[in-house]
């Protein structure tokens, strides 16, 4: 009996072996050629482990086959060789809600190795996902596309921008909305409670809404209520969202913006894994830069922007209230942030005047010749504010923070950017240079991550985390979204002086199988699927 059990047992590892990556072809796969074939690269496969050397076969969409695929035959076929094969770079927090429709061809994101990305961040989505999904479909996009729900957009939609608690009636009013949003194919429920109207919100309605993402398997992503000096009073918030609605929490672009507090980020992240050593799934993302972007709006206290844009301009007409918002200021740039100047706020967009863009408030207030003390800089940061709309580049991060936080193995790489126009304004440069920054800067020169690693925060953490089963990773019968770059030469381009600039050093990017950049160009092609939860997409039978 042993010596046919010890039979069986060779049988079934010389069978397994027949059909291991690798092994020979055999004759029916050796006259059917693929669609294409990328050879002799380095496979980095996106789970963490080493790479190795291989080829890649890819068939109606889908990676056929993965090894030594000698003698096999394709319409079209990649030299690799010298470079590295990876799957495409997932982005879990982009802001494309409006861009996206206007510029489908995602070329930024494309020419950074991105196939993959999550709308609908810090609050901010589309209310009719179903509308806006079809309307992608319908143009075509480079790039797959998945949306949470925000809550901002929720919450104005219900009640404006009231600084006030819900009546029961709104709260069933803004749940509706939650949970049409996740049906229509949300992967999950966003907030940004420095924002408004969400910094209205206390901790309750947030759980309440949260719980309906819950109801429909889906995931809590936020911008917390405070990244500075209140930092772990935040945190504790999230998790305890978390855990009263019974959902998996990602906490957005954790940072230390406070310098005051620099050198936290140990404790922050301490407390981080006592969550999941409590049994809270948490996990991060991060955009490997130390500076961040928003609204000018962000500097004034949340009470003078209640009400919305008109009510803020009459506040600051108003002398009584503009000196009490000018008093805030003072206090919260002087005594907690630790700042005289507001030269680390730096103009990125105003339509208005683009002869601001690059310049800081410091240097605007000395532009229109008024005293070179703080006091004058918020007022101009006022008049500012009563013109037009303004978005910001904040210089307020160490990077010390930046690189522990990044090395940390519940972090992956997101660029909390969107699809600009190219040419327009001073942007971010991360929605130009992510993840080429932390293969060229992080891996490369600074040997902060190693390349396995670097590829796993890029890839199979936030594919496993959007809940995309079938991307992330490179394996036979998986979509074929898959990037080749040149390890040597990647690297970002864009800078804080001149962010419209391309990646480098990405060769080829492929999209469900289409290659939307070819030797460093891009096709025009629009292969990108909707990403929609997939317990809706078991519903619906798409």
């Amino acid at each position: 009996m042993a010596r046919i059990a010890g039979s069986l047992l060779l049988l079934l590892a010389l069978l397994t072996a027949a059909s291991a990556p690798g092994s020979p072809l055999n004759q029916e796969e050796v006259e059917q050629p693929y669609d294409i074939i990328i050879r002799d690269g380095r496979i980095v496969d996106g789970s963490g482990n080493p790479w190795y050397s291989g080829d890649v076969a890819i068939r109606s969409g889908r990676i056929a086959r993965i090894g030594r695929l000698q003698g096999a035959d394709a319409a079209r076929v990649v030299d690799a060789k010298g470079l590295v094969v990876a799957p495409g770079f997932v982005d879990i927090h982009t802001h494309v809600s409006t861009a996206l429709p206007e510029r489908p061809d995602a070329r930024n994101l494309i020419a950074d190795g991105v196939t993959s990305i999550v709308s609908g961040n810090c609050g901010d989505s589309k209310l009719n996902l179903r509308a806006w999904f079809a309307g992608l479909e319908e143009s075509g996009v480079a790039v797959n596309v998945s949306s949470l729900i925000g809550h901002n957009s929720v919450r104005r939609a219900v009640m404006g921008s009231d600084k006030r608690a819900p009546t029961t009636e709104e709260l069933r009013q803004m749940k509706a909305l939650v949970a049409t949003g996740m049906e229509d194919g949300a992967i999950g429920f966003s907030t940004g409670l420095v924002y408004v109207p969400g910094t209205y919100a206390d901790t309750e309605e947030v759980v309440a809404l949260a719980r309906v993402a819950a109801q429909y398997g889906g995931l809590y992503a936020t911008h917390m209520r405070d990244e500075g000096d209140k930092i772990f009073e935040a945190i504790e918030e999230s998790l305890t969202v978390a855990r009263e609605a019974g959902l998996p929490l990602q906490i957005s672009h954790f940072k230390q913006l406070n310098k005051r507090h620099w050198g936290e980020s140990p404790q922050m992240l301490d407390r981080i894994e006592q969550a999941r050593a409590e049994g809270i799934d948490v996990t991060l993302d991060q955009y490997p830069y130390t500076a961040s972007s928003t609204r000018l709006g962000r500097m004034l206290p949340p009470w003078a922007l209640a009400g919305g844009e008109e009510a803020t301009k009459r506040r600051l007409a108003n002398p009584l209230e503009r000196q009490k918002i000018v008093d805030e200021m003072l206090a919260r740039n002087r005594e907690t942030l630790g700042y005289e100047h507001l030269d680390y706020a730096v103009v990125a967009e105003a339509k208005w005047d683009p002869s601001l863009e690059g310049k800081s408030l410091r240097d605007i207030n000395r532009l229109w010749n008024r005293e070179d003390e703080l006091a004058a800089e918020i007022e101009t940061t006022l008049d500012l504010m009563a013109k037009g709309f303004v978005r910001m580049v904040y210089h307020r991060m160490n990077e010390d923070d930046v690189v522990r936080i990044l090395r940390h193995p519940l972090t992956m790489v997101a660029r909390d950017g969107g699809v600009p126009a190219y040419g327009e304004g001073k942007p971010h440069p991360r929605s130009y240079g992510t993840a080429a920054r932390v293969l060229g800067r992080y891996v490369r020169e600074k040997s902060v991550l190693s390349l396995e690693e670097a590829i796993r925060k890029l890839t199979s953490l936030p594919s496993q985390r959007a809940g995309f089963q079938d991307r992330g990773l490179l394996r036979e019968g998986m979509w074929a979204d898959i990037v080749i770059f040149d390890p040597e030469t990647v690297g970002d381009a864009a800078t804080f002086e001149d962010p419209h600039q391309y990646s480098h050093g990405i060769h080829s990017v492929l999209v469900n199988g289409e290659l939307v950049m070819d030797d460093g160009e891009p096709t025009s092609a629009r292969p990108g699927q909707i990403l929609r939860h997939r317990l809706v997409r078991q519903t619906r039978g798409n």
